[in-house]
């Protein structure tokens, strides 16, 4: 656009009370300008706050009632019009005045009486930069809303992947769906809880308990890989399944590796997901599977999932058990402090556990007479 053709559509409030300046100011601009007249602050306020506000406003100072500091000061701090260039066009010459009116926002100071050449350039030139600035402006919003309708794909993205891969899990236990979401909430409750603890603050940061509350339905995705014989037990295994279910932890971490190889590359957000998947069954005391990790060198996801899996295997009726009793659940899991679980989890635990208890009453499996099968067990 050539700065011809956008001075030609600018709008140009002029505020002055005296009638005779109003006139003067009005011929002067009016061929290549809309013009606007306000013969006091008040009305000046009303025009530029309006839905159609000036592009540019030539204010006096000395005027009654409010003067043009105060109506300066009024626009600048209202955020419609604080972006509005605004020229003193004034009787007061003093160099103090100046001053202050460029401090309190005015791109220009211009003192009456008037040379008219010399107001249609400056007039010309902060409208030139209202353009540009009004350019840059629009085209750093157009930015960020680009970039958070990006950000918001990319999360759909990971939730549609995240999703789809738990999915196969439950279509071999029509259970696991809401074991899924109970764990869920578990591990975000815990993670919350955690958060500024000074071993965990580092890691649980929001993205990362995002990651976490996201990843977690992933924690199972192995046993899409245990046989039927095992997975569909109506009972205990014996020593031999046993080992055979052990291998779902490697089993869901390769299968996340395989989706990451089929995307050719690294899925970061993965990452968490392969953590929780492989290790969510070692113990603080190196008695877990499936590497017989110990204490820190457990990764923090995985030893929130094994506070959030055993407890929900606990609550949860199968047909080789009764449901165990909240308060019982949780007298477990503080036994296990040191032992299977991180000493510091299970204290946030028993500071939250009704905070447990609310969300498995809100996500409760359905009643119904089919048979568990064995692989709910989480220890």
């Amino acid at each position: 656009m050539e700065a011809q053709e956008f001075n030609a559509k600018a709008t140009v409030l002029v505020v002055d009370d005296t009638p005779d300046n109003l006139t003067l100011m009005s011929s002067l601009l009016k061929d290549e300008y809309k013009v606007k007249v306000a013969n006091g602050g008040e009305k000046a306020l009303r025009i530029a706050q309006s839905d159609n506000p000036p592009d540019l406003v030539l204010l006096d100072i000395m005027m009654p009632a409010m003067d043009g500091y105060e109506v300066l000061d009024q626009l600048k701090h209202d955020p419609r019009t604080r972006d509005i260039p605004v020229i003193f066009l004034t009787a007061k010459s003093d160099v103090e005045d100046e001053r202050k009116g460029l401090e309190l926002g005015a791109v220009d100071y211009i003192t009456k009486p008037i040379s008219p050449p010399i107001v249609l350039a400056r007039v010309k030139t902060q409208l030139s930069l209202k353009a540009s600035a009004d350019f840059l402006r629009d085209k750093a919003k157009f930015l960020e809303e680009e970039v958070a309708k990006r950000t918001r794909e990319v999360r759909a993205i990971q939730d549609v992947t995240i999703l789809a891969m738990a999915s196969l899990a439950e279509t071999r236990d029509s259970d696991t769906g809401n074991h899924i979401r109970r764990t869920q909430y578990y591990v975000r409750a815990l993670a919350e809880k955690l958060k500024t603890h000074p071993r965990f603050a580092y890691f649980l940061t929001a993205s990362n308990i995002e990651l976490l509350f996201k990843s977690a339905p992933l924690h199972d995705i192995g046993k899409v890989g245990i046989p039927d014989s095992i997975l569909l037990k109506p009972g205990n295994f014996d020593a031999q399944e046993f080992q055979i279910m052990k291998t779902h932890a490697a089993l869901g971490r390769d299968a996340i590796n395989h989706a990451e190889i089929s995307l050719g590359t690294d899925v970061e957000f993965l990452r968490m997901a392969k953590e929780i998947a492989l290790s969510h069954q070692e113990k603080w005391d190196g008695s877990g599977y499936p590497e017989g990790l110990s204490g820190d060198g457990i990764p923090i996801s995985a030893r929130l999932m094994a506070v959030a899996d055993v407890y929900d295997a606990l609550i949860s009726k199968r047909v080789y058990k009764e449901a165990m009793d909240h308060e019982k659940a949780a007298q477990i899991i503080a036994e296990g402090k040191g032992t299977h679980f991180d000493p510091d989890m299970v204290d946030a635990f028993l500071q939250i556990h009704d905070e447990f208890r609310e969300i498995a009453k809100r996500f409760a499996d359905p009643v119904h007479d089919r048979q568990e099968p064995a692989t709910a067990i989480a220890c």
